[in-house]
């Protein structure tokens, strides 16, 4: 895997959630189709769902059905939500390298966040379930913002909570919305190909790191720090 250790001086690194810390893969193709059928729309395949995962939910609506269907954004949304509510919590799975991943970056002093279009009240109940409640410093949801990532406001507001400069923060995501989010607020940003973003789509973005998953971040940041 190429690695691009650019790591030096990072105090704190930001997560995105889906494809990052979890995979809520399964959930998401199940509330999208539901609000596709309950539009009266084609449903999707989950390959094409899958793809829009990190997106705003009007922007998965076009992706999925065509710009013809923008005036719909906010019905496909409160549908989704509907749906969400009821199955969603249960078919999100944290990654298995996430305890241990926290806990070595927890050692290195280096602060935790989350930025995801993802409601924060999503991912904190994810988190008390999987006994990660509190170890992340700040969460920003897709509640928390008035424009979706890549807009880099939510991003910007986790760097402040954070209290480092964003010179010494890392955000780390499967995307190239996350990456465009890292460019918009002159953040850096370490690719991690636990999504469906391939290598080559991050290179425009010249990601100061890219890994197979979030938990190599540990071992690389030590290596900056050591050295």
């Amino acid at each position: 895997m190429r690695r691009i250790v650019e790591g030096v001086g990072i105090r704190s690194v930001i997560f995105d959630f889906d494809y990052t810390l979890a995979d809520s893969s399964d959930g998401v193709i199940e509330c999208a189709n539901y609000a596709l059928r309950r539009l009266g729309l084609p449903t999707a395949t989950d390959d094409a769902i899958r793809h829009t995962i990190g997106l705003s939910l009007p922007r998965t609506l076009t992706a999925l059905a065509g710009d013809e269907h923008t005036a719909h954004g906010d019905e496909f949304m409160r549908l989704f939500i509907e749906r969400a509510d009821v199955i969603l919590h249960d078919l999100i799975a944290m990654f298995e390298f996430v305890p241990s991943m926290v806990d070595a970056l927890e050692r290195q002093n280096i602060a935790l966040g989350i930025v995801s279009s993802k409601f924060r009240r999503r991912i904190e109940r994810v988190l008390r379930r999987d006994g990660l409640d509190g170890r992340f410093e700040v969460i920003v949801g897709g509640e928390d913002v008035e424009e979706m990532k890549p807009d880099p406001t939510g991003l910007l507001r986790a760097v402040k909570a954070l209290a480092t400069p964003k010179e010494r923060c890392l955000y780390v995501g499967d995307s190239l919305t996350d990456a465009e989010t890292a460019r918009r607020a002159g953040v850096r940003f370490a690719a991690v190909l636990s999504g469906v973003t391939e290598l080559g789509a991050f290179e425009d973005y010249e990601p100061a790191m890219v890994l197979r998953s979030a938990g190599e971040l540990p071992a690389l940041l030590k290596v900056s720090v050591d050295h």
